[in-house]
């Protein structure tokens, strides 16, 4: 992901109409930049000169305070699956919410909630329910030194596991296995990073450090398969987490529940030592959970490191299992697990990604759309290289192609180009879609990047 440094200029025909069209989200921007850095409580919120703010959703679309609808790919940042405000998951909140939001006490619902997960993710013997992403991922890596003794984690080059002191350095930048600005080297010493797809590396780095506890990915690859990984990496992955007596951590943030109703585990035939789980896990509402192995779980079991004589590993988290989330949970995950969310996804996924680069050729641009699985991305080709989307699929280009840098203008008034038009993308650009969107939905989408290019080509930032 790259942020412009400076902000457009507003003199620019398309950000001009965005500002005109957006006036009353201006406005709040303003206010917004007085409280919090940027303006923004989240980083993909960032957009020049402001990005918009939201009134109100349902299903696959929502609405501004300037009263602009839009076709919404941002899915509460990919945790919506079935979409905006599903009557089931609301009545099954609005119900909760009657009894109370948090008990500081055990309750049902977390048992039932823990339960679906089990069965439905094939490496869920045990579950520890947590609040985030990050806050899980911090946890997952925890417990696999804590069951190995070991203190190293290998990572795959631009592979997102949140933005904690162990996953900062080479996802956007420090590449070269420095640390990132306030992250201590000792800390990051920590961390060895490898290139994906690439088995040879890996077995050297594995072959060279005794001491790996953990080696962690995205199993779809780079942020939600922006730089998509090989089955054959997979499984030759699992085969080095086994011979080396490591363990194998999933992160399923994203793709947990979207692949398939098991996960990317389930729909690739490959079973982690652990995996974290986020997003669509707690029903829209903040819920996280690392599932694995039992034995490795054990470590924060308070009978079984008594009968062992071991340290028990401490985890505690205010809002572990709120009711209100784990209703949220149960209803989701229930709904997942007995429909078909994720197959419709994935097909309007496919079709929009067909449809889009039918669109890129009439249009005359290199730009290449793909993904899997119900994500789509576009890439935009700033050395107009010769590929296609099932190359990019299959894994043929590295890192450094499909994330070659482009002019952080364009690639924002890309965004704020389709915002122009009714449709909000993530800014990579690219976006995971929902088991809500609709055909209708998928034709608006390819009208706003058809009438985005022209406006871009217009002003002089594409040939």
């Amino acid at each position: 992901m790259t942020y412009p440094t400076s902000p457009l200029d507003l003199n620019s025909p398309l950000v001009s109409a965005y500002c005109q069209k957006t006036a009353g989200s201006a406005r709040l921007s303003d206010g917004a930049r007085n409280v919090f850095p940027s303006g923004i409580t989240h980083d993909a919120r960032y957009i020049e000169p402001h990005g918009i703010y939201v009134t109100r959703t349902e299903g696959a679309h929502k609405w501004d305070v300037d009263g602009n609808e839009y076709v919404d790919y941002s899915g509460g940042h990919g945790a919506l699956l079935l979409g905006h405000n599903h009557p089931v998951v609301i009545a099954a909140v609005e119900e909760q919410l009657s009894k109370g939001t948090h008990y500081g006490a055990n309750h049902e619902l977390e048992i039932q909630w823990g339960e679906l997960i089990q069965k439905m993710v094939p490496c869920a013997e045990r579950v520890r329910l947590t609040n985030t992403g990050t806050e899980t991922t911090m946890l997952g890596l925890r417990l696999a030194r804590a069951f190995t003794g070991r203190e190293k984690v290998l990572r795959i080059k631009g592979h997102f596991h949140g933005w904690h002191d162990y996953a900062s350095a080479g996802f956007i930048s420090h590449f070269d296995g420095t640390p990132a600005r306030g992250v201590p080297a000792g800390t990051n010493d920590s961390i060895l990073l490898t290139a994906v797809n690439d088995l040879a590396a890996a077995e050297q780095v594995f072959a060279a450090n005794a001491d790996i506890a953990a080696v962690i990915l995205e199993p779809t690859g780079s942020t939600w398969g922006q730089v998509p990984t090989t089955q054959e990496f997979i499984e030759g992955l699992r085969r080095l987490a086994s011979q080396y007596g490591t363990m194998l951590i999933f992160d399923e943030v994203i793709s947990g529940f979207r692949c398939a109703p098991g996960g990317a585990q389930e729909a690739l035939g490959v079973t982690p030592d652990l995996a974290i789980l986020g997003k669509i896990v707690s029903g829209g509402l903040t819920g996280a959970a690392v599932v694995g192995r039992k034995d490795v779980l054990d470590v924060l079991d308070f009978r079984v490191a008594g009968e062992r004589g071991d340290e028990k590993v401490f985890h505690m988290g205010t809002f572990n299992a709120a009711p209100t989330t784990a209703a949220a949970g149960v209803a989701a995950l229930e709904l997942i697990r007995s429909t078909d969310a994720c197959g419709q996804a994935i097909a309007y996924g496919d079709k929009l990604i067909d449809s889009l680069n039918e669109m890129f050729n009439e249009e005359n641009v290199s730009w290449i759309s793909y993904g899997t699985y119900g994500g789509f991305h576009v890439f935009l080709n700033p050395e107009n290289i010769s590929t296609t989307r099932q190359r990019i699929e299959a894994g043929e280009h590295s890192h450094d192609t499909l994330k070659a840098p482009v002019v952080p203008a364009l690639r924002m008034k890309l965004r704020i180009g389709v915002l122009l038009h009714g449709v909000d993308i993530q800014g990579w650009p690219g976006a995971p879609v929902t088991a809500a969107h609709s055909d209708a939905d998928l034709v608006h989408t390819v009208e706003a990047f058809r009438q985005t290019i022209r406006l871009l080509r217009e002003e002089g930032d594409l040939d």
